[in-house]
């Protein structure tokens, strides 16, 4: 069975923010030794797993902050990761958002949590249905939630079959909240996609890949069964497509244990009794494939003027439907080595761009970008000693991007029903975001 020595919860910047010894089988210092290990590696991705002596560490990135678990025998990693995963998850339920001041404002919660999680090292329960009913103390939201604070709606907000959209603050509650709100009925669903693209320098689409997955988060003094309707269209694996309507295609998909699949073949239907808090209810997959064109096309001319400097030349084009739009564009745009300096010529006022010199690239930023819309950029990046050789290390460009409102197999959810019907107003919300997991585009 696996055993965890400490647990113990770091800053970005190495402070102490949890500390919890189950075993007594290793110094105090161990935290220092962690994070003197983990910042003296080279590169943004350290090992997940390190050994110091008889000790093994293994940690995760949740939130910015360090979420670390040390065991002297050789338990699975993967068991662990999974585990802290989990707690991660846990707490942001409980919380409301992983964050250092989240954390620090709820240190007391956190260690009431921890003694119910784990026994003498031991693993008991991660269950947030379990769990709320030993943990007794109050979460301290750091942001609090307002119904009524529609700032952020053109991020997530999305039109449903209720017409309702959740600012996108909504379903970062903490768990508890519901005591505050006097027991009303809310249950949230985000459809989040990550897309992972390569195209050619001749505009050739090479890779596509869609990672997505289904999130239900529940705020219901009382369990429901919930019914949540996919597109009717919806052809999972390498099967025929069931219709004549607009077919969305997925090549895998995997579920959470608690959901029933009895009406899912015939009807696309999920069924589920979820408990309070977060829980990943299907994940899926699309491989090599996209429904529709890429949402970005980079049309690049580079060049070296008669100063000796690099001229490029971006043109952008966002093939987004035009009532949507794509917010936090950023283009990195690698440079030849010994690049000093950068002048810029853009197409509109609200985009910049800058010469990250430790990066060695060019980052062009742009706040929102309408669909069928182009943008552009001249850049002129100053390198003494340019060749047509230093030329070849321009590229390729990287883009970084949020959808919202939009997912990149189509997938949606048609409706979603409570049953039996609650006693006071239930409130459904429906969100889609579609993030950029790498999209790359040669030049």
């Amino acid at each position: 069975m696996m055993r965890i020595s400490q647990l113990f919860i770091l800053s970005s910047k190495g402070d102490h923010l949890i500390y919890k010894d189950y075993r007594g089988e290793a110094g105090s210092d161990v935290v220092n030794v962690f994070y003197e290990k983990v910042t003296a590696l080279t590169g943004d991705q350290p090992p997940v797993v390190m050994s110091h002596r008889d000790l093994h560490f293994v940690h995760v990135r949740q939130g910015g902050l360090y979420w670390v678990a040390t065991t002297t025998e050789d338990s699975s990693p993967f068991a662990i990761i999974e585990f802290l995963n989990r707690l991660s998850a846990l707490v942001r339920d409980y919380c409301g958002s992983l964050s250092e001041k989240a954390v620090q404002m709820n240190f007391a919660l956190i260690y009431e949590l921890l003694d119910e999680v784990l026994d003498y090292g031991y693993i008991q329960t991660t269950s947030s249905d379990v769990l709320k009913n030993f943990i007794q103390t109050e979460a301290v939201s750091s942001r609090p939630f307002s119904l009524f604070d529609l700032s952020n709606v053109g991020l997530f907000g999305a039109e449903t079959q209720q017409s309702k959209v959740a600012p996108s603050s909504a379903a970062t509650r903490p768990i508890q909240s519901s005591r505050d709100q006097g027991g009303k009925s809310e249950i949230f669903v985000d459809v989040i996609e990550r897309m992972s693209v390569v195209i050619g320098s001749n505009g050739v689409l090479l890779k596509a890949d869609v990672e997505g997955e289904i999130r239900v988060k529940c705020y219901m003094p009382s369990c429901s069964e919930v019914r949540m309707g996919l597109n009717e269209e919806l052809s999972v694996g390498r099967s025929q497509l069931r219709g004549y309507g607009a077919a969305v295609r997925l090549h895998e998909c995997s579920f959470h244990q608690a959901v029933q699949l009895d009406d899912f073949h015939s009807h696309r239907i999920l069924r589920l009794c979820p408990s309070q808090g977060e829980q990943t209810v299907m994940q899926y997959q699309l491989s090599d494939d996209l429904p529709s064109a890429p949402p970005f096309r980079l049309f690049p001319t580079i060049e070296r003027d008669s100063a000796g400097r690099l001229l490029m030349y971006m043109k952008l084009r966002c093939d987004l439907p035009p009532k949507s739009a794509a917010v936090s564009v950023s283009a990195s745009i690698p440079v030849p080595r010994g690049s000093v300096s950068l002048s810029q010529e853009l197409s509109s006022p609200d985009q910049n761009a800058e010469l990250i010199l430790q990066n060695r690239a060019v980052v062009w930023r742009i706040p929102r970008f309408s669909g069928g819309t182009q943008l552009s950029a001249l850049f002129k990046v100053e390198v003494p000693g340019l060749s047509s050789a230093s030329l070849l290390e321009v590229g390729p460009v990287g883009l970084s991007f949020e959808l919202p409102k939009l997912t990149a197999t189509g997938l949606q959810v048609r409706f979603l029903r409570l049953s039996p019907v609650q006693p006071g107003p239930a409130q459904r919300w429906v969100r889609y975001v579609t993030h950029s997991d790498s999209y790359i585009i040669r030049v």
